[in-house]
């Protein structure tokens, strides 16, 4: 090295100087701690509104300086073992697939006992959940807009009233995709828990992309939906209120391995400001952004990073 740099001092002189800046740690970042000791790994599941909060948060958390991979496209199951076994550093979950799917939780909790519980639970898995968004992607009963303006019908219980008393209501088809059909927590319980009664030929187990555009095109008067669809707001739906509290609560969670905390110490901060700023408004426009809109997870992530002031 000697013979190769002999005429050239300044670079001799350059190296020197380097070499004492980095002895007292301030340049040379490979050689001191770094505030992202790590890339951070997002899973996400495969639908709409995964693909848009892994956007969303690989773009934020890149803004503040962490190297981010998003790996999506998984179903709960398989995304869930990733981040158990340590292949993702942080996914977004919902407290009700933690409570039903992983821990198979049986009893009826409140929105907040069901994240106590949850949380409680994963902490021996290493698994930290931060705070929950609004944003709850729950089952509701929807019904075309014009259907509510005539009727009045606000909450589910309402709507059972209406089909005893009113002569129409043999005439209505309820929709609903073939999962929640035939789950044990599904259908039957809910006819149950409201009394409601429906004839066999008024029960249409659909894809459930199609009810929603059935509702919308009045073919249905009653379908199944969910509250944070960008279908819902698009296709002028109106989610009833479930004022017996039946279907169990999905609050969107940024949940991280202990580990990646630790190396992020400002991390947990970070994505609990952006979990705040989440609800079933701003979740249904974005979805219905990509869905309906054609704009891409990229854009609208990037559309909601810039109205939104995060540490």
């Amino acid at each position: 090295m000697s013979t190769l740099f002999s005429g050239f001092p300044m670079f001799r002189s350059t190296i020197r100087s380097i070499a004492r800046l980095c002895a007292v740690g301030t340049l040379c970042v490979a050689a001191s701690s770094s505030a992202f000791a790590a890339k951070l790994v997002l899973g996400a599941k495969n639908f709409t509104e995964q693909y848009v909060l892994a956007e969303v948060t690989a773009q934020y958390l890149r803004s503040r300086g962490y190297e981010v991979e998003v790996r999506s496209g998984l179903g709960s199951t398989l995304m869930r073992s990733a981040l158990e076994n340590g292949q993702f550093d942080l996914a977004w979950d919902y407290t009700g697939t933690a409570a039903l799917v992983y821990d198979k939780l049986t009893e009826k909790l409140s929105p907040e006992e069901m994240y106590q519980r949850v949380k409680a639970l994963d902490v021996p898995r290493g698994l930290v959940w931060l705070d929950a968004s609004p944003l709850n992607d729950t089952y509701a009963i929807g019904l075309p807009s014009p259907f509510v303006q005539a009727t009045g019908i606000k909450t589910v219980s309402q709507l059972a009233d209406y089909l005893k008393t009113s002569p129409d209501a043999k005439h209505i088809v309820f929709g609903m995709d073939a999962e929640f059909a035939n789950r044990p927590d599904g259908l039957k319980p809910l006819l149950e828990t409201y009394d409601m009664h429906f004839k066999r030929s008024q029960m249409k187990q659909m894809d459930p992309g199609l009810v929603y555009t059935a509702l919308h095109t009045n073919q249905l008067k009653i379908g199944l939906v969910y509250t944070t669809d960008g279908r819902v707001k698009g296709f002028g739906i109106v989610p009833l209120d479930d004022d017996k509290h039946f279907f169990p609560p999905y609050n969107a969670t940024p949940v991280v391995r202990k580990e990646a905390l630790k190396r992020n110490p400002k991390l947990a901060v970070q994505l609990n400001a952006l979990s705040a700023a989440i609800n079933n408004d701003v979740m249904q426009d974005m979805n219905k952004a990509v869905d309906l809109d054609g704009k891409s997870p990229r854009e609208v992530a990037d559309a909601f990073l810039r109205t939104h002031a995060l540490p």
